[in-house]
């Protein structure tokens, strides 16, 4: 099995490093940084159908097992195209104008996104906008309740990082360029707030 050092790597290096070896090798372990890396690099190879074990090998890094007789060529995207709509937040407001407006109105947004028909396949929160995933958000209880009712929630984890917020995460998973690359090129509809 062919192993892949990607510690050290900022996003989405690891990802991208892991999606090349898988190409080649269709096998790997993987060394990592714990936090986002592990949790990005974990998700892409399982949403591509393969077997992924962890062990912790020091404090801060980890082993990551990849293993599966999938054919790559064939589970290469982990959406199929026209996967639905997706809604794209940068901001924790919305609109242009005073910024407690805009506040109110993000909030109001999204509290309302629980009474429409139509759901959302996945929320994508980058820049400012992962401060409404994180603590002291007035809509955590909201996006957690879209959750589950099977919404994808998912934060940028480089703007996590840039704003110190890795920790204070409280909704949904993190992700990184390529995720959010796949995920805006396979919907049918993307919506930008």
């Amino acid at each position: 099995m062919k192993i892949i050092d990607c510690r050290n790597m900022a996003c989405p290096a690891p990802v991208i490093s892991v999606k090349k070896a898988l190409e080649e090798h269709g096998e790997l372990q993987v060394l990592l940084d714990n936090g986002a890396p592990r949790e990005n690099v974990g998700r892409f190879a399982r949403n591509r159908g393969f077997q992924v074990s962890e062990e912790q090998i020091e404090t801060g890094a980890w082993a990551l097992s990849i293993t599966s007789d999938v054919n790559i060529t064939t589970s290469c995207t982990s959406r199929d195209l026209n996967s639905g709509r997706v809604l794209l937040i940068t901001s924790n407001c919305l609109g242009e104008g005073p910024e407690e407006l805009g506040r109110l109105l993000m909030k109001n947004f999204i509290h309302t996104l629980l009474e429409t028909r139509d759901q959302p396949t996945s929320i994508l929160f980058l820049n400012s906008g992962i401060f409404l995933t994180t603590d002291g958000s007035d809509v955590l209880e909201a996006l957690e309740k879209l959750k589950g009712m099977g919404v994808e929630i998912l934060s940028c984890g480089l703007c996590l990082d840039f704003f110190g917020c890795k920790e204070k995460l409280r909704v949904g998973g993190t992700t990184n360029m390529l995720s959010t690359a796949e995920n805006l090129l396979s919907a049918a509809q993307v919506i930008k707030l």
